[in-house]
């Protein structure tokens, strides 16, 4: 489990006084104010709160999708709060970070196969490359059978494992799901869960937004947000958890 005595190599997430306001009009909003978190290469972390917690800042900072407005946040080892440009945020995040989303966002003209080697394009990779990493990556989450069918043919556990396969298919250091079973019946959703404790098991690292007390239950550790800051940080059923949050 993680905990403060974790060395630097060890760290892929680091994050310290991160702080995020939003300006509408004359008036500022503080989303994130001031949250300290260290996530360990291979951790399962759960993050939770009420709408307004600052929980989707805090992943849209994650994924590279926004910029903190101060604080530091290194993810492998890269300094993203001193970043400027946004092709190089962009380049970082296609390297770095496999997304899994709530809507699935499949193309629904392109097969499991094409879905999945689209991040594999914009890498610039062979059209022989991208189809055996892409098969390769949806024998992982169990569709060996289905690399031909539409999302349309599909039924809504697939499409999410398809999604998943697309995360997983780039070899990201880490995989950022947003409310991956909500668009999922419970036992559907059960089978997803299942399959991210096998890519836990194997070494990925999982940050979840959920919700869902019951898909936080499934981590390593909760980070719990309230009001832009950390309410607490445990381990599902034990209580209290090390490593570095406030």
């Amino acid at each position: 489990m993680a905990g403060p005595s974790a060395s630097s190599s060890d760290i892929l997430i680091r994050i310290r006084s991160l702080a995020k306001t939003y300006s509408q009009g004359s008036i500022t909003v503080p989303a994130l104010r001031g949250i300290d978190l260290d996530v360990p290469r291979g951790e399962y972390l759960a993050i939770m709160g009420p709408s307004g917690s600052g929980k989707s800042t805090l992943m849209n900072l994650l994924g590279l999708m926004d910029k903190p407005t101060s604080g530091e946040f290194l993810l492998n080892g890269i300094d993203i709060s001193a970043l400027a440009d946004d092709d190089e945020l962009s380049r970082i995040r296609g390297v770095e970070i496999g997304f899994v989303f709530q809507n699935f966002n499949l193309l629904a003209r392109q097969t499991a196969l094409e879905n999945v080697e689209l991040p594999l394009i914009y890498q610039g990779a062979s059209a022989q490359d991208r189809s055996a990493r892409a098969s390769e990556a949806l024998r992982t989450v169990g569709l060996p059978d289905r690399m031909d069918h539409r999302p349309g043919e599909l039924s809504g556990g697939q499409k999410q494992r398809v999604a998943v396969a697309r995360a997983l298919v780039t070899k990201p250091s880490l995989l950022l799901a947003d409310e991956p079973t909500g668009n999922l019946d419970s036992r559907t959703g059960t089978e997803i869960l299942e399959l991210f404790d096998s890519l836990h098991g194997k070494g990925n690292t999982l940050v979840v937004v959920t919700h869902d007390a019951r898909v936080a239950a499934r981590a390593q550790r909760v980070l719990h947000l309230k009001d832009g800051l950390v309410e607490r940080l445990e381990i599902p059923g034990q209580g209290p958890a090390g490593g570095i949050a406030g």
